[in-house]
């Protein structure tokens, strides 16, 4: 199995502007960007966007006939390395969490009116959205058991339960609710997809939810996380996406190629912090000599250039076979891609504290932020665990149980080894 590593100039070209872009825009903003009024960036963002979207690269994840640009997921990985770079590059080009995720959702499932409504002002960046799927008092990982509740009455459903850890549920305009529907269908055929809009008697955000990232959470901050309650909240007929039932199918759609996304923008931030531990290795003395020269700075630098390398490789070869075969039958591959990764961006940001010091450990330099909000990683989006399980499954599969002694077992193997020998020196002529 091979493939090309070279790009079409064309498409070369897209990956030299967006790099220049986030560097010399976006990049630059990130010490005051937290304190930025808001109405004001919201005005500069769409400036920036409409740059994006002139060079034709927005919400590039998504199909041509669903309104994207057809890139393929070789290339989306190697923008959204790029767009890793800086956390507010996935706004500038349209492929926030839980937005995009969202759309390819909407995308498959949704009628045309329902698109009119949701998916293209989604698509546009009009409106924002969140996906409620979690729950605090039942497992994350496992959606075939879920608490909240959808009954049918009239034309309207309505929803009881609470979810929790729902990305932007503060702010979004929509919130797509996943709620069991048909019981007997577990596990799973038994849960739907609602579209919520915010505001709707019912639905109520509880709070935004305090974490290792920012510990003192204020309220309507982009980003954070929501715990909601609904309390016969009723919605329309209308605003059931797909069928009764369907609402696990149609969360499998927000996967997939996601996750090699999330993979290559990690990897941007991972080489970001690479750059930071190197420059900072052949500027600080220690000890007589520059940090570069001491031998565990050194095996620090290698190894993370290293991981970093071979991820890129894994991630790469996954998109490639991806965009040949579909997501399924990668399936284990993309866990393993998002396992792999997770582990490899927190291990990187790690050694550049640790080389940079008391500087890395403090905010004036990013990393510490950045391993605050990455930590996460490795439990959002399906623990690895999960992934490392159904990726064991899939190997294991592929291979079959023997009785007695292993298949390499070499003395039950030397009596066939004895015959090929035999037949290979008659064939050669020894006497």
């Amino acid at each position: 199995m091979a493939w090309d590593f070279e790009t079409e100039p064309e498409f070369e070209e897209h990956l030299v502007w967006m790099r220049a872009f986030v560097d010399d825009e976006l990049i630059p903003l990130e010490p005051v960007f937290d304190g930025l009024p808001a109405d004001e960036w919201r005005v500069v963002r769409e400036h920036l966007r409409d740059r994006v979207k002139a060079r034709g690269l927005w919400g590039a994840f998504l199909d041509p006939r669903l309104g994207g640009a057809g890139f393929g997921q070789l290339k989306l990985a190697l923008m959204s390395e790029i767009i890793g770079r800086c956390m507010m590059s996935m706004t500038v080009f349209g492929v926030q969490a839980p937005d995009s995720g969202n759309m390819e959702l909407l995308a498959h499932g949704a009628t045309d009116a329902q698109k009119e409504r949701w998916l293209w002002p989604n698509l546009r960046g009009e409106i924002s959205s969140a996906f409620a799927l979690t729950e605090p008092f039942l497992a994350g990982a496992d959606p075939t058991v879920i608490g909240t509740t959808a009954v049918r009455d009239g034309e309207d459903w309505v929803l009881n339960g609470r979810k929790w850890f729902i990305t932007n549920a503060s702010v979004a305009d929509i919130v797509l609710v996943f709620a069991e529907t048909t019981p007997e269908g577990r596990p799973h055929r038994h849960a739907s997809v609602f579209v919520v809009p915010a505001g709707t008697p019912g639905m109520e955000i509880v709070r935004d939810i305090g974490t290792m990232a920012h510990p003192d959470v204020a309220y309507g901050r982009p980003g954070n996380h929501a715990e909601i309650v609904f309390r016969d909240c009723r919605v329309p007929g209308d605003h059931l996406i797909g069928g009764p039932g369907d609402g696990f199918v149609l969360a499998q759609q927000r996967l997939g190629g996601g996750r090699i996304h999330h993979a290559m923008r990690w990897l941007g931030q991972a080489q970001r912090a690479l750059d930071i531990m190197c420059e900072r290795a052949v500027s600080r003395t220690s000890h007589g000599q520059i940090l570069g020269r001491h031998q565990m700075v050194q095996d620090y630098i290698a190894l993370s250039h290293m991981e970093i390398q071979a991820a890129r490789l894994l991630t790469f070869q996954t998109a490639w076979r991806m965009d040949r075969h579909g997501p399924g039958p990668v399936r284990a591959e993309l866990g393993m891609v998002k396992a792999h990764v997770s582990k490899v961006v927190l291990a990187v940001l790690d050694r550049t504290i640790q080389v940079c010091g008391a500087l890395g450990y403090s905010s004036d330099l990013p990393v510490e932020a950045w391993y605050r909000s990455t930590r996460f990683g490795p439990i959002g989006d399906g623990p690895d665990e999960l992934h490392k399980s159904v990726l064991a499954r899939t190997l294991l599969a592929r291979h079959t149980p023997v009785e007695g002694w292993p298949s390499e077992h070499i003395p039950s193997r030397r009596p066939a080894a004895e015959l090929k020998w035999a037949e290979l020196r008659a064939a050669a002529g020894v006497a």
